[in-house]
Order: C-alpha cells, then sequence, then structure tokens
C-alpha cells in the first residue's frame, strides 16, 4: 500500500519545482526527500521525476501521478477533518425541516431529548408537508418518511427506521360491522384511505411475507393522515395508518389494530443532508442521535394486537 507520506513529500516537490526548495519549506533535507521519492518510485514501479543537475521535471507517468496523488491528499484531508469534527463538541443553529405528522409524534419527543444532551445547539425546525427544497432554503437536515425509495440527488441519504403502516377502526364499528379475519374480507367494509392518484387498493403483506392485493372504494379520502384518524376514532371505517401515530388511541381503546401480523405499508424514516466539506459536528451528532432513538421509539409507538 502506498505510503501516503511519500505521496505527500512528492506533491510538494512538484508543486515547488525541485528537492532544493521543497526540502526548505518542509524542514527536511535534499537528499531524505530525494531518497523518499526513490522509494515511491521503486513501489510504484516507474519513474516520476526526471532528475538532472541543471533542471527539474516530471515525466508523463508522473504528471498523471500528481492528479491522483493531489486527490488522494484531499480525501485524507477530509477524512482527518471529519474525524476532528466528531472530538469538538457539538454547536451551533441546526435548521431541520420535517412532514408535520413526523414532527408531532416522533420527534416532539425526541428534538428536546438531545437539546438537553447538548447545551450549545440550537433547532430551528419547520414542520410542514410541503416539499422543501433543502439546499436552496439553507435547511441542514431534512426528515422524510416514504414507502418507495428516495430518489438519487444530491443529498446524502441515511436511513433511520421503518414506519410500517397497519389497519385501525373503531370498537364501535367493528361491533356493528362483519368479522375481519381475511384481507379478502376487507371488501365488505367502509374504508377511508389517503389520497393517491390511481386505482384505490390496499397491497396487505402477511407474517409469512405473502401479498393480497385488495381493491378498495374509499368513503372517505384525505392527504391529512390526522383527520383519517379521527375519522377512524369515530366509527366512519377502516382506514391504513402508520402505527406511530395511533399510539395513544390505541392506549384509551377508542382505535384497535385489525388483521394482527398484517402491515399495509412497508414504510421508512430517512434523514437528508446537503453534501458538504465535512458535515458539521452538531449535525452529525444530531443524525447519529435520532439513527440510535428513532427505532426505539417506533418499536414503543407501533401498533399492538388487540
Amino acid at each position: 500500500m502506498l505510503d501516503l507520506k511519500d505521496v505527500y513529500f512528492f506533491v510538494q516537490v512538484a508543486d515547488r519545482g525541485g528537492f532544493t526548495s521543497a526540502g526548505d519549506m518542509l524542514g527536511v533535507q535534499k537528499s531524505t526527500l530525494s531518497h523518499r521519492i526513490k522509494e515511491l518510485e521503486a513501489f510504484l514501479g516507474v519513474r516520476l521525476i526526471n532528475r538532472t543537475s541543471r533542471q527539474f521535471s516530471m515525466t508523463e507517468v508522473g504528471a498523471e501521478f500528481y492528479q491522483y496523488a493531489v486527490a488522494l491528499l484531499r480525501s485524507a484531508e477530509v477524512a482527518e477533518e471529519a474525524m476532528r469534527q466528531r472530538l469538538a463538541e457539538p454547536s451551533g443553529v441546526i435548521r431541520i425541516t420535517a412532514p408535520i405528522e413526523i414532527a408531532q409524534y416522533i420527534l416532539r419527543d425526541v428534538l428536546p431529548a438531545f437539546l438537553r444532551a447538548h447545551p450549545k445547539v440550537s433547532i430551528h425546525e419547520n414542520a410542514t408537508d410541503r416539499l422543501v427544497d433543502i439546499v436552496g432554503e439553507g435547511y441542514d437536515l431534512a426528515i422524510r418518511g416514504h414507502a418507495t425509495r428516495l430518489q438519487d440527488s444530491n443529498l446524502i441519504q441515511r436511513p433511520l427506521t421503518s414506519a410500517p403502516w397497519y389497519l385501525f377502526a373503531s370498537p364501535e364499528y367493528l361491533e356493528q360491522n362483519p368479522p375481519l379475519e381475511r384481507p379478502e374480507q376487507l371488501e365488505a367494509h367502509t374504508t377511508l384511505s389517503i389520497a393517491r392518484k390511481g386505482p384505490s387498493q390496499w397491497q396487505l403483506q402477511g407474517p409469512s411475507g405473502e401479498l393480497v392485493t385488495v381493491p378498495i372504494a374509499p368513503r372517505y379520502q384525505s392527504n391529512n393522515l390526522i383527520s383519517l384518524k379521527e375519522a377512524a376514532s369515530t366509527n366512519l371505517g377502516i382506514a391504513a395508518l402508520p402505527g406511530y401515530i395511533c399510539r395513544a388511541e390505541l392506549q384509551a381503546g377508542t382505535l384497535r389494530q385489525l388483521l394482527p401480523g398484517w402491515i399495509a405499508a412497508e414504510a421508512h424514516i430517512s434523514a437528508l443532508i446537503p453534501y458538504r466539506k465535512g458535515l458539521l459536528p452538531a449535525v452529525r451528532s444530531l443524525v447519529d442521535f435520532l439513527a440510535a432513538e428513532l427505532p426505539r421509539v417506533m418499536a414503543f409507538g407501533q401498533a399492538s394486537t388487540s
């Protein structure tokens, strides 16, 4: 493997046009530099520098290697800076954006806990369902819930946790309607659904991985999950919802989970971060904190069987 110090010496010699000026800058004897470059050439099996008494020049292969060497040293600097920043105490302002439901039901307890652990950090949160231009609007971090894979972009993507959806209905609705033991029986029930383009259907995944697609004719559709939850809680029908937003209703008994072992969607929550040279220590610490805490929060918040 290449000796990074020899690569560094080679770049300094090339940048300063000779061993003497490079040695003066580095505080290293000319003979030492010459020996280290010879060691590098022997390792690579090529001549990098033409040595004459009158002039200094790089060979053609030396000029090509110089481009790789500069890139290698820059990468090493970025890696070193990233590690040094991990040692720095997180401080400063983090601008974060997240959908309203995630902010209300997941981040509301997690962010205060992070702030208590990091007294020099401030968080400015924008809870909105608008698709925010993270880079253009100057955000440090965005949290996204998604059922499909996020598109590739100029953003760093880090998965945080899964967020499965389940079927829910009120006890009163279940008492007044036919029993539900299999997904196919949903066609006989009133359904409530998130508003989507295309045909209305639920694709349920069973405990053994089997998939069942059920066409539905929703009596009520909305792009707001809270509205769907309230409709289900007031006996209007069966709704597919993320488990984490139904925790209080499950505990209070105003909603029940249907078809235990079946999920209505395998959704996920991810962090999106703009590409930057050296991630701010506060942002890195927050993302690491979310990755550690959200699986625990979501496990507690997932629906329990009734």
